[in-house]
């Protein structure tokens, strides 16, 4: 592949996953920009999730190919991918609950000491990362909760602690799956900021039940649907498209 301007940051190639005979995904194609934010929709069951696994490597395609910036990434592991600049966070939260905000995030920090982790160096060595920890807690809006159990956080402030120790990996790439999932209003507005803030200087590709919150955030939406690209373009285009209105009317009547 060519190594242009206009070249995706995330590409995938006539990709499925067959999964003991059945196909999951089907033939999918996709170029996420670099600098947008990009938005994968679609009735429960489309795929949605099997995506963000194979783009992150979770799981290996049965066909096709995935290219992260120009690079063929098929073959590698997810660790691999990682370090290249692609790191997700997941549909359930996924942070030390035992630990503080600020430990949590230390935590992943710890990745670019040239020593590795540093679970058992003194605390004059940890106490490095405190700045840097906090000033992303800031970013997400929690420093408040700096010194409080990661089990003690409102539900809305622990998903702003992943987007933190996510961050403290210094993404190009960030992957967020069902970010607003079981927010209330208050909190699902505040996710909505956030993920606009950290979009600034990074690539955001989201899975999004929130329709409200694809319209307001995405330059771009990929509607899928039984494994297969159903559509895409801005909200504008696809909330119009009689494809994706029966796609979303049809599965709510069979639900």
């Amino acid at each position: 592949m060519s190594n242009g301007a206009d070249e995706p940051i995330l590409r995938l190639e006539n990709v499925s996953k067959s999964f003991f005979g059945f196909l999951a995904v089907r033939d999918f194609s996709l170029d996420v920009r670099k600098g947008s934010i990009h938005a994968l929709i679609g009735p429960n069951g489309a795929g949605k999730t099997t995506i963000f696994n194979l783009a992150t490597k979770t799981l290996p395609p049965t066909r096709g190919r995935i290219f992260f910036k120009g690079t063929d990434i098929t073959a590698k592991s997810p660790s691999e991918v990682a370090r290249l600049g692609m790191v997700r966070s997941f549909q359930i939260s996924a942070v030390f609950a035992s630990l503080t905000a600020l430990e949590n995030v230390k935590i992943a920090l710890q990745r670019f000491r040239p020593d590795g982790f540093a679970f058992w160096k003194s605390a004059k060595v940890l106490h490095e990362l405190d700045d840097r920890a906090m000033a992303l807690l800031c970013d997400v809006g929690i420093e408040s909760y700096a010194h409080a159990r990661a089990s003690e956080l409102p539900y809305g402030r622990r998903r702003a602690l992943e987007i933190a120790t996510t961050l403290a990996l210094d993404p190009e790439l960030l992957m967020l799956d069902e970010p607003t999932a079981g927010m209330g209003h208050e909190d699902v507005g505040r996710i909505s900021d956030l993920i606009r803030t950290v979009a600034r200087d990074r690539t955001v590709l989201m899975v999004e039940h929130n329709l409200s919150i694809v319209a307001n955030l995405s330059d771009q939406i990929t509607v899928l649907a039984r494994g297969e690209r159903l559509a895409e373009g801005t909200y504008d285009v696809v909330s119009r498209d009689p494809a994706v209105i029966e796609a979303y009317v049809g599965s709510e009547n069979h639900d």
